[in-house]
């Protein structure tokens, strides 16, 4: 009996999958198949319709799931919590709500010809079955809300949900998203910033607002940290694409659905502030926001309005050492093979003041029942204002004086006639620890004033017409990024001289890059002795001893600027087909973007210059008291610049020079999409099918200027291509009881190349037979992919999740060396197609594969039966962990992990929360990840890495932590603890123990209040 009832099952569900798969290939269901209704056929002229709230305080429960499980027909409450049962037959009926962390609610209604109103409100039973006082358990809350959208959610997704007062923990997205199964994340200065899906490249996740793409002020790059929770009710990611989403996606998308003052059942306001402190530099921090929300009934309809404003300001140094590494031509003593050097290592010395801002108002209006029309505007904007003070000790300066012999050597630890010692194991020196004589040192200091903004407007409606919703919306996005660099001014020493007759005015450096953790320098006097050779002089601690003559001043203006256009209709029609309650949905969606990038400079680089403009050429002129705010050992002091007398040489130099463009970084890209999608989603009492496509038409408009290097001549280039591409895709959600759920996906998508990528601009080099630019033929990074999923939901927010995903990817992007190949550089008597082309270029296939597992329970609901005391039941966790497997096929051959994916992501996290009490660790961990791929040649007739191999990102962990008391049912203080563990950002190139990047910057510990009416 059981098998027969299994193989019923079995079959059923067979029969959809095909029926949800005629949407991508033409099929036939099999003629046995059970009688089913025809597509639009009538349904009972019956509904019930209503709302979902909490006890008490009235809030919408977004998400919950209303049935009755004896038609087989269910809908879902929306975010104010209004539902819609259609077709519902004439009777008596039971209805069943669910919502995750709530008693299911049942209720019985008697349906005639006609609509009946049911509105429920569900409580939470607490301690002796009393109601929880509303926003005194937010975990809960969040995680109540989170898991009821996943579990409704009709394709794989996971969410961070606001708590029932409609706010979330952190103050900027990515840090509010970098919790959830399978996310990382990528750091900049110890902020998190960009996303990375299940271990994926950065580019494959996508960023959109309320259902609409934005282009990031970087480009493809989605960058999060400038977009603060304040606006956001809920953060859902998706990491199953539908063909009503774009195709511009691999990995998934991060979709941020904003406030809308429907969500509330009336006035509402939320305000928080806070102080803080950084350890490093001992720096300020602070941050702020307010949410107004209201509605208004009037004649014409209902009115709501929400408007919030934010702010986080953060004072900062960072500690720094970075080293760059090459194989050295001159090397070929024994054992050359093996070697790489470091060619130069620094010291970057921050002083930082960020920024991240934002102000959003949003206005909806109901003029009549079953439609809905909204107009909403954001902007948002991250600052950098940062002086930094740049070391670098060259010390290959005098790489072409490496003696060249390939005989053994007696290791003398001094160097030969004329020569520093640079890359010579016959004076003792390895490529991670010696002494170089004579070196340059070269003093890069700059104020840069960088600024990225997003301006998103939006305008839509969603409309009830009878059997038919129509939803329309229009968008203008402006993005800007602002690189600008008010001044940049580089010191060098004196000139090595004939053999080093001027060394003695330059630096002997002793360095020890073996700790990986820190790069080690003392400075000496250079001694010339009598028979050209060099020895070591007194040590040296300040470096100001060391002269240094102004070379070249620069200010920068660069700004890319995208503007993009988005207009989309889709239209959906509910009909019974084959005994399923189906949604037919069909839509359109046009996209144009643009992203135009100019820079200007203002260099001066003669003496004769600085002379005519007054500029003295001495760091005495910019200097500034004060010690070394930073903790790292630099082993010498030095002196910070100051702000006002560096931009004062600047405006003096304006007197005899002005900014002129760059052409060389001059384009304009511009990107038209034309798309359209098919879908059906049929909803079963087992569960539901998503199966349809999209197609996408693409058109790119690319201008820049190809550059001669020797002439500096400009000649406009224009490159037109288009390309279609289709992507189908099927979900399959099968509820294999109340609790327990299993999704599989089959879908497509691609990650097209960056704006910058595909510029067109060139820059050519007759002389080294080189072309380095863009490359506007670089194709899209397409993806086929299958996820399997099954999901297990306990009472009251138990979670337990496992699965397996697979992504088969063609195309693969890379940063590469490879012959040119084009004529469209030639000229008369040049042939310049067969030059080295530095640029992007696609490589073979790829995959990426891998497991993910999710956990997160209380103790509460077993405290009981564990015979532990009640205060116990406040304890949980939330753990997942995200392990992959990779490869890609570069350009050259070879067979690497994918750029940008770590083998392993987990987050442990756990918490209390009782009595209005709230507290959270969390701890973040990614394994290490390749950052770019090294340029590849013949050095000395053997084919290795030129840089030594390469790039990677060190494993990246960070531990936080939170407590929140409830001093009342509207007054909260808070503390948020960042960085506990103070752990570096850090790259190595080839081995770990060549790091290439480290950087520290200190704890940091805030304290404030949120109060909400």
């Amino acid at each position: 009996m059981k098998s027969n009832l299994s193989r019923r099952v079995c079959g059923r569900l067979f029969a959809h999958v095909l029926l949800a798969g005629c949407a991508l290939t033409p099929m036939t269901v099999a003629a046995h198949a059970a009688p089913a209704e025809p597509v639009g056929a009538p349904r009972a002229p019956g509904s019930v319709v209503g709302t979902v709230s909490q006890t008490g305080s009235g809030e919408y429960l977004d998400g919950a799931s209303i049935a009755i499980p004896a038609l087989d027909l269910s809908a879902t409450a929306d975010r104010t919590g209004r539902f819609e049962l259609l077709g519902v037959p004439a009777g008596t009926h039971d209805i069943v709500i669910r919502y995750i962390g709530f008693p299911d609610a049942r209720r019985t209604v008697t349906v005639a010809d006609a609509v009946v109103t049911l509105d429920v409100a569900m409580a939470v039973a607490g301690e002796g079955d009393e109601i929880v006082v509303s926003g005194s358990r937010p975990i809960a809350e969040s995680e109540s809300a989170a898991l009821q959208i996943q579990r409704t959610s009709p394709s794989l997704v996971s969410v961070i949900a606001s708590d029932s007062i409609g706010r979330l923990p952190d103050q900027n997205v990515a840090q509010a998203v970098s919790r959830l199964p399978g996310v990382g994340v990528q750091r900049d200065q110890g902020q998190a910033r960009h996303i990375t899906l299940r271990g994926s490249p950065i580019n494959w996740t996508t960023l959109s607002i309320d259902g609409i793409n934005v282009v990031s002020p970087e480009g493809r790059d989605a960058r999060f940290d400038s977009i603060p929770s304040a606006i956001a009710s809920q953060i859902v990611v998706r990491k199953a694409v539908t063909p009503d989403m774009t195709g511009e996606t691999i990995a998934g998308n991060v979709d941020i659905i904003t406030r809308s003052a429907f969500d509330y059942p009336g006035m509402k306001v939320q305000a928080k502030g806070g102080l803080g402190h950084v350890e490093l530099g001992k720096k300020t921090e602070y941050e702020g926001s307010l949410v107004v929300s209201d509605r208004i009934d009037t004649g014409i309809g209902e009115f709501g309005i929400v408007s919030s404003a934010s702010l986080y300001r953060r004072g900062m140094v960072t500690d720094n050492f970075e080293t760059d590494f090459e194989a050295v031509d001159q090397d070929r003593r024994p054992g050359f093979q093996d070697r790489i050097w470091a060619r130069e290592t620094e010291n970057k010395l921050y002083r930082l003041t960020r920024k991240n801002y934002s102000l959003s108002t949003r206005l909806d209006w109901r003029p009549a029942p079953g439609h809905k029309l909204f107009a909403e505007t954001i902007y948002s904007a991250f600052q950098d204002d940062e002086l930094r003070s740049n070391y670098i000790f060259d010390l290959d300066d005098q790489q072409s004086r490496t003696p060249t012999g390939t005989a053994a050597c007696t290791v003398n630890a001094r160097p030969a006639s004329g020569t520093t010692g640079y890359a010579d194991v016959c004076t003792g020196n390895t490529p991670l620890l010696g002494t170089v004589y004579g070196v340059d040192l070269n003093s890069n200091f700059t104020v840069r004033k960088y600024k990225q903004s997003v301006f998103t407007n939006t305008i839509g409606g969603d409309h009830e017409l009878g059997d038919w919703r129509v939803a329309w919306r229009g968008n203008f996005t402006r993005s800007i990024d602002d690189r600008t660099q008010p001044a940049q001014l580089n010191y060098d020493s004196p000139s090595f001289g004939t053999n080093g007759a001027n060394a003695a005015n330059r630096l002997t450096v002793g360095y020890d890059l073996t700790d990986p953790q820190l790069a080690k320098v003392l400075l000496y006097r250079t001694i010339r002795n009598a028979d050209g050779t060099f020895s070591r002089g007194a040590q040296v601690t300040a470096i100001e001893d060391f002269p240094r003559t102004l070379n070249r001043l620069r200010s920068l203006h660069a700004k890319d600027v995208t503007e993009a256009y988005t207009a989309k209709l889709d239209i959906s029609r509910e009909a019974s087909l084959f005994g399923a309650q189906t949604v037919f949905a069909a839509g359109v969606r046009y996209d144009d973007r643009t992203k135009t990038a100019n820079e200007s400079l203002l260099e001066l680089n003669t003496a004769a210059q600085f002379a005519a403009a007054g500029i003295p050429t001495d760091y005495a002129a910019i200097a500034k008291s004060g010690a070394f705010q930073g903790e790292i050992p630099l082993g010498y002091t030095f002196q910070y610049f100051d702000r006002d007398k560096i931009l004062g040489l600047v405006d003096q130099a304006k007197s005899v020079g002005r900014y002129q463009p760059v052409d060389a970084n001059f384009y304009a890209v511009g990107e038209k999409v034309y798309s359209a999608y098919g879908m059906a989603t049929a909803t079963t009492n087992w569960g539901s099918i998503i199966g349809g496509a999209r197609v996408e038409h693409i058109r790119n408009d690319a201008r820049a200027f190809s550059i001669n290097a020797a002439t500096s001549l400009a000649t406009p280039v224009e490159v037109k291509s288009s390309q279609t591409l289709v992507y189908p895709s099927l979900h399959l959600n099968w509820d294999i009881d109340d609790k327990m759920k299993a999704r599989l996906s089959l879908n497509t998508g691609a990650a097209r190349p960056d704006y910058d990528q595909l510029r067109p601009n060139l820059t050519y080099n007759d002389a080294n037979q080189t072309v380095s630019g863009g490359n506007p033929d670089a194709k899209p990074e397409k993806a086929r992919g299958v996820d399997l999923y099954v999901e297990y939901y306990t009472m009251p927010r138990g979670f337990l999740s496992i699965g397996a995903f697979y992504k088969d990817v063609s195309d693969v992007l890379f940063d590469t060396v490879g012959t040119f190949g084009r004529t469209t550089l030639n000229t008369t008597g040049n042939d310049r197609s067969q030059y080295l082309y530095s640029t992007i270029a696609n490589g073979g296939d790829g995959y990426v594969m891998g497991i993910e597992a999710a956990i997160q329970q209380q103790l509460e609901p077993f405290a009981a039966d564990l015979g532990l005391p009640d205060w116990m039941g406040g304890f949980g966790v939330q753990l997942n962990a995200t392990l992959n497997k990779s490869r890609s096929e570069t350009p050259d051959g070879r067979k690497i992990r994918l750029p940008g994916a770590s083998d392993a992501v987990y987050n442990l996290i756990g918490y209390y929360e009782k009595y209005g009490f709230s507290a959270r660790v969390s701890y973040q961990n990614r394994s290490p990840w390749i950052d770019a791929i090294g340029a590849f040649g013949a050095v000395n007739g053997v084919n290795r890495g030129i840089d030594g191999g390469d790039f990677s990102w060190a494993q990246d962990d960070e531990l936080d932590a939170s407590v929140r008391y409830a001093i009342s049912d509207n007054v909260e203080i808070y503390g948020d603890f960042a960085n506990l563990l103070n752990g570096p950002g850090r790259r190595y190139v080839g081995s770990s123990a060549y790091t290439i990047e480290h950087e520290t910057f200190g704890r940091r510990y805030t304290g404030g209040f949120r109060v909400t009416f």
